[in-house]
């Protein structure tokens, strides 16, 4: 509610100055025309609105910026000293056991509250503590008996540790230390087990989640999460050691990461064991990520896991359970031929943070910028015929056409003009909503539809929107792109795994364009239908499948069956896997024969992957059926999590040290463990500001805990909500930059600063200054356009139909002139033809390390000239490699 205002000029820029009462606290606003707006909140200044650009710059008044380089407010220790993670992956398996250490060297015993993500697809099977010589291992238990016996520990003066799956998204965990004493120490141990996902070049991936990004919780979503703190990555006060080891039926060919690595080492001659470790100085800005390559691997296989000795026969720890991994092999006559329909449907997150760059340690490109290529490439990748449409969401969501519309050179170019001018300036996160739209929208008549999404996964009501998806998965297929640090992996493997399609993760230096290519050409693919897997096992043999059915094959992708078997087999005994399919209009099947003879030294990981997989149904079931009965789906959830040992978002683990040990007196003190957060506010800001700029927040493989100072307001990525998942961070008396909110929504976050920039003061005098050398830097900010890659620049001038123009932009694009362009084309052949061979020849013979990217589009090109009939081709290919100084050979063209 405005209550004055008056416009000032400025050297660059025209601004206005607004006065506000929020909360009875009177706000300056200091509103550009198409910038955010800042807000002073109590010497704190917050930017909200559309996300800074690097030729934008913004206002500052009153603001003391004669700090830099993090301290906490307090001056308090933090009791999390190490993280040490040992990883041993087996074949296409991965065991991760996390030590970390506490330590308080406080004189008041100490509660830390400790947030990380995990893989959405992990199975926690192991919690255990050690104080001293004294070991704790924890119970599954259902999660409010779990709560109150933590409460009671600690008020009793106990100590208590508690772990536990946020309701709102699985690859989010909470770990509470309790009543940790003055001077001493306490060693936690957790382990996962979880499956590694084939990537398109056949290397299986292993990801540790280094980075918690802020969840944003739109308004009216179900339920709440957890508080998360953080502080920017490379001033974490712990430290992180990692180590893989490495084992395999299959030579082990190459292990790579985007983090320093540590030389691999072979175990044996038959480089079928390896190990590698992190190398020293992790800087917490990314996650940790392995590909794995194995020779000859990804073969159908099938590994029996005997019962647990314990447990009672003809339940699912005490039978034996199998897991299949199952590479169905298609016609290469089916493969080979690409549909020429569907219903294509792109959404794109346009939220602030989508601004950041795609890779940490080269700003160059953005997330946003690296879209926009994206789309480029898929639009003119799509066959004539087809129909589409864009949508992009931030706090709100935009459409290009009202409705999907058929694909032609005009309603290409209409949507390429709209691409071109998309940012990253909608605000939060909500996804819900224009997935609601889109479902609501009725499919085309025999264009199937395929929706692909595109999103940094900063999204807190995770489980809302998968189930979304699910509900509507008999109409489409769902294509997921996470992107950058810190994806929520729930989310992402979630979409595709309830729509029916694939999931990509893009990371580091990753290049989105190849593997979003990859998921066109799995989209373009006759749909897989008719899918039934049948078993033929001995008599005394029967079997209860744990999975849910398959309802996607793709060529290529691993399909994982978990199933028990009850019963006895003979020594000997054989079981035999049959998938049947249909593929456009074939019928095909895959068998595979196993021996029932449990394998050895597998311990229980296939019985806990298979209890995981298992629970996420019956908790996907429950979440259905919610309202419309009586808990028993919830209550079979929490029997087998108790049962397993395995997590779920109905239970925790708890562990008390019921030890004789004296009572702990004196109050409990709460203590922040800061997660590690990435750089992010400097996106496109002037390089000055982005010296003394503290950024948004992003958070690593630890987290939070509740402070014993006076707390914080809750907020959701700048929306006050109740318990929510949010970002607090240490004090600073730098700006904060908030992007796209509406007004009524906003966050005020304190960060205190050590020594870096000028000392100056609150006068009237030093205000002015601070304005006209910020204004300088406006004149100075203006970027030059950067040069477009050479590639994007052909592309972009490819027509719908797959054919190029003879024209200067062209001759530009390969390089040449006009005139250079002309003079070789065969007098019998057209333009268009002439145009679109020299098209084909530059990019087979300039670019073919990326051919996966234009492969599509290429191939529209070739079936363009092969309609054409036209003749001299062969001359056409000959004077084109003369002219281009390529030995590109006619029949690789494709014509």
């Amino acid at each position: 509610m405005p209550s004055s205002s008056s416009s000032s000029t400025h050297p660059a820029l025209f601004y206005t100055e607004i006065e506000r009462t929020i909360g009875g606290v009177t706000v300056s606003v200091y509103k550009l025309p198409g910038l955010s707006t800042a807000y002073k909140f109590d010497s704190t200044y917050l930017l909200e609105g559309t996300p800074i650009n690097s030729s934008e710059t913004f206002i500052l008044k009153g603001a003391k910026m004669n700090h830099c380089g993090l301290l906490t407010a307090k001056k308090e220790p933090v009791p999390l000293k190490s993280i040490e993670v040992e990883l041993e992956v087996r074949d296409h398996v991965a065991t991760v056991v996390s030590t970390l250490l506490y330590e308080n060297k406080e004189d008041k015993p100490l509660e830390a509250v400790f947030v990380f993500p995990l893989p959405g697809d992990a199975a926690v099977c192991h919690f255990s503590a050690k104080i001293g010589q004294t070991q704790i291992v924890a119970e599954v238990k259902e999660k409010q008996k779990a709560h109150e016996e933590y409460d009671d520990a600690l008020s009793s003066g106990q100590q208590a540790f508690l772990l536990e799956e946020s309701d709102q998204s699985p690859d989010i965990f909470s770990l509470s230390v309790g009543s940790l004493p003055p001077g001493e120490s306490a060693s936690i141990r957790l382990e996962y087990v979880t499956e590694l996902a084939v990537q398109a070049d056949d290397g299986l991936r292993f990801c540790l989640p280094a980075v918690l990004n802020p969840r944003y919780q739109p308004q009216g979503s179900e339920g709440g999460s957890v508080q998360v703190t953080s502080v920017p990555a490379s001033l974490v006060p712990y430290s992180l050691s990692f180590s893989a080891r490495v084992s395999s039926p299959h030579p082990i060919s190459k292990v790579e990461s985007k983090c320093s690595l540590d030389p691999l080492q072979y175990l044996n001659t038959e480089q079928t064991q390896a190990t590698v470790k992190l190398a020293a100085g992790h800087k917490f800005d990314r996650d940790v990520e392995l590909l794995i390559y194995y020779k000859d691997a990804h073969q159908p296989t099938a590994v029996v896991e005997a019962g647990q000795a314990s447990a009672k026969p003809g339940t699912l720890m005490g039978d034996p359970v199998v897991m299949l991994s199952l590479y169905p092999e298609f016609p290469q006559a089916v493969m080979s031929s690409v549909a020429s329909c569907g219903e294509f449907v792109f959404l794109i997150d346009r939220s602030g943070s989508m601004d950041c760059p795609m890779d940490n340690r080269n700003q160059k490109e953005t997330r946003i910028g690296s879209a926009r290529d994206t789309l480029l490439l898929l639009l003119k990748s799509l066959p004539m015929g087809c129909y589409f449409n864009i949508y992009s969401f931030g706090s709100s969501y935009q459409h290009i056409f009202p409705k999907s519309v058929e694909y032609s050179e005009k309603t290409m170019e209409e949507a390429l003009k709209k691409v071109e001018k998309m940012d990253a300036d909608l605000g939060g996160t909500e996804i819900l909503e224009p997935l609601k739209h889109i479902y609501s929208q009725p499919c085309v008549p025999s264009q199937p539809r395929q929706l692909f999404v595109f999103t940094d996964g900063e999204v807190g009501n995770t489980k809302e929107v998968i189930n979304l998806v699910r509900d509507n998965s008999g109409s489409h297929r769902c294509f997921s792109f996470g992107i950058g640090e810190g994806a929520s992996s729930a989310l992402i493997n979630g979409l595709a795994k309830e729509g029916g399609g694939h999931a990509q993760f893009i990371t580091g230096t990753d290049r989105m364009q190849p593997k979003v290519m990859q998921s066109l050409r799995f989209a373009l693919q006759p749909a897989v239908v008719d899918i039934s897997v049948t078993w033929d096992l001995p008599k005394a043999v029967s079997v209860t499948v744990l999975s849910p059915p398959i309802t996607t094959i793709f060529q290529g992708q691993r399909s994982l069956v978990y199933a028990q078997l009850t019963g006895q087999s003979p020594e000997a005994a054989e079981g035999c896997v049959t998938v049947k399919y249909s593929l456009a209009g074939h019928p095909s099947q895959n068998q595979l024969r196993f021996s029932l003879k449990p394998a050895e030294d597998t311990g229980l990981t296939v019985h806990r992957l298979g209890a995981r997989t298992l629970i996420r149904s019956l908790e996907m079931e429950e979440r259905e059926r919610r309202g419309q009965q009586d808990g028993r789906v919830k209550q079979k959830v929490v029997e087998l999590s108790v049962q397993s040992g395995v997590s779920s978002s109905f239970t925790a683990f708890i562990a008390v040290n019921k030890s004789d040990s004296k009572a702990i007196q004196g109050p409990l003190l709460r203590r922040n463990v800061p997660a590690p957060m990435m750089m992010m506010m400097s996106c496109g800001m002037p390089a000055r500001l982005q010296r003394c700029a503290a950024p948004p927040m992003r958070n690593l493989l630890t987290g939070c805990s509740k402070s014993a100072a006076p707390p914080m307001r809750k907020f959701m990525m700048g929306r006050a909500v109740p318990q929510s998942l949010s970002t607090q961070s240490c004090d600073f008396a730098a700006p904060v930059i908030r992007s796209g909110f509406d007004d009524g929504s906003w966050e005020a976050e304190r960060y205190s600063l050590g020594e870096c920039c000028d000392e100056g003061d609150e006068s009237d005098e030093s205000d002015k200054s601070e304005r006209d050398s910020i204004d300088d830097e406006v004149e100075v900010a203006m970027p030059k356009q950067p040069r477009r890659d050479p590639l994007l620049q052909l592309v972009s001038l490819q027509k719908a139909s797959g054919c190029w123009l003879l024209e200067p932009a062209l001759a530009a694009a390969l390089g040449k002139t006009s005139e250079e362009v002309e003079n070789p084309k065969p007098s019998a052949v057209n333009k268009e033809v002439w145009a679109t061979i020299l098209a084909l020849i530059w990019l087979h013979g300039f670019k073919s390390d990326v051919q996966d990217e234009w492969e599509l589009l290429a191939m529209k090109a070739a079936s363009w000239l092969c309609a054409q009939k036209a003749p001299c081709v062969t001359e056409c290919v000959e004077a084109g490699n003369a002219l281009l100084g390529c030995k590109v050979q006619k029949d690789s063209l494709g014509i």
